[in-house]
């Protein structure tokens, strides 16, 4: 696949502490945020989901993109990515089918398993067998789009003639999962419409296709670039916007790091000083000619790469992010159409 490069935001709505601006307020100047930058000509508009975190980070991702899909009219928007072990599959399947009528056939629902243990076991659920529960998610909620009356028994699920009304249009709401694991790439090979994640393993992913007996040419990749972002002066920009990305990398880090034991444990994002950080690598300010060069060398690795996700960072006012978002409309998104 080789078609245009679109870019978008991950919004996750998340209210820092030493940041905290009431919720009503936050939410509304980034729903404003994600209308104005449809109209500068961003191409997406995506949200995640965790739970209990401290920050309020997004735990409701179906009811923010119906607000999203209330407030745009053209660009794709999803969830980056929603927890799909916590979810029933009929109510699954009937929300995202509501939410793809509400926003004209622009939704597109990136899915995972999770890997935070306490939001599994905060729902009832064994954190050992979420894959199992993912993979009888995925069995039903294609076969209820498809518009079949399902009943269905299995080890995490039961339903009994269960169908959709109003039914999927086109027979399906587009469909990416995310993951890293082997296992994990066989999931997205097998059941969606593409892969979400990270440019390290979409190698596999292409091969997984091919095992499928799915031809490489149908590759679907949107990728995550939460930290990038483009500046006329990047060393300026670090003191002025470096300490809510050093925030989001903080926050990631010591996520990642409660249970090793699952295997994504990164140490590139363990908590560390805002000193470290800056000189980490982890952030990086491009030009918009700097950025240009990335994201073209991105696609010639990758014909499959359609879109790149960066990130509004939390703490951080729209407004005063606005003037980075506007040079990269202005500059950037043209070289790509």
């Amino acid at each position: 696949m080789t078609g245009a490069l679109t870019f978008g935001y991950l919004y996750d709505f998340r209210n820092p502490e030493q940041w905290r601006r009431p919720w009503q307020e936050l939410y509304a100047e980034v729903l404003d945020f994600i209308a104005w930058s449809e109209d500068a000509g961003f191409g997406g508009a995506w949200v995640p989901e965790h739970h209990m975190a401290d920050d309020g980070y997004l735990p409701s991702p179906m009811i923010m993109l119906a607000a999203i899909a209330a407030r745009t009219s053209r660009m794709r928007i999803g969830s980056a990515i929603a927890l799909a072990p916590l979810y029933h599959p009929l109510r699954f399947a009937e929300d995202a089918v509501v939410l793809d009528i509400l926003s004209g056939g622009r939704l597109e629902m990136a899915l995972a398993i999770g890997y935070r243990r306490r939001e599994a076991e905060a729902y009832g659920l064994d954190f050992g067998k979420r894959g199992a529960r993912f993979d009888e998610f995925l069995d039903v909620v294609r076969r209820l789009w498809a518009g079949e009356t399902v009943t269905f028994e299995g080890r995490h699920y039961t339903l009994n003639e269960a169908k959709l009304m109003p039914p999927a249009p086109r027979g399906r709401v587009t469909l990416h999962i995310g993951g890293f694991a082997e296992k994990a790439l066989a999931r997205v090979a097998k059941h969606a419409d593409g892969y979400f994640g990270n440019e390290e393993v979409c190698g596999l992913y292409i091969d997984k296709l091919r095992q499928e007996g799915k031809d490489p040419a149908s590759a679907r990749i949107l990728l995550q670039d939460l930290f990038v972002t483009v500046a006329e002066n990047p060393a300026a920009a670090m003191e002025e916007i470096g300490p809510y990305f050093h925030y989001v990398n903080n926050s990631y880090g010591a996520w990642l790091n409660e249970d090793k034991a699952i295997g994504l444990a990164d140490t590139k994002l363990a908590p560390m000083s805002f000193d470290e950080f800056r000189t980490s690598g982890i952030l990086r300010i491009l030009t918009p000619g700097q950025a240009i060069d990335r994201f073209r060398a991105q696609k010639a690795r990758m014909p499959a790469l359609e879109h790149i996700m960066l990130m509004l960072p939390p703490g951080l006012p729209p407004a005063s992010f606005r003037p980075y978002a506007e040079l990269f409309a202005r500059e950037v998104i043209p070289a790509f159409r």
